[in-house]
């Protein structure tokens, strides 16, 4: 049971998680409320960065999810550890450009923490 909870709850991150890159890559605007003020949506240079992080997210949901079909469940709980810090640094980016504290704990740090908690469930299957 642990581990169809363990593998369903990675599953459905990595799922979010290239969603969320596929997303951001064909509408980079997706990403214009991320947490840092004053981020102009019609900017094209930053809707460029944007397109970046969108392949970035896409990228990382794909290697949780080839992790997870491929590898054991201690890889996969590794690499899902592993993919933990990226949102630990999306919040700690908002926090620095004095963003909301919602998309910082809310979103970002949330974000991380079912992660590692998916990626705790993983290593102890």
């Amino acid at each position: 049971m642990l581990a169809i909870i363990a593998y369903s709850l990675a599953s459905l991150i990595g799922l979010a998680v290239v969603a969320m890159g596929a997303t951001g890559m064909l509408k980079p605007q997706f990403y214009a409320g991320f947490g840092i003020p004053g981020t102009p949506a019609d900017d094209p240079v930053l809707n460029s960065w944007l397109t970046v992080k969108g392949g970035r997210d896409f990228g990382s949901g794909a290697m949780l999810l080839v992790a997870i079909a491929f590898g054991t469940s201690g890889v996969a709980g590794g690499v899902m550890l592993a993919a933990a810090l990226m949102p630990v640094f999306d919040g700690l980016i908002v926090v620095r450009a004095k963003g909301p504290r919602s998309a910082s704990f809310g979103v970002h740090f949330a974000t991380a923490a079912v992660m590692v908690a998916a990626a705790v469930l993983l290593l102890l299957v």
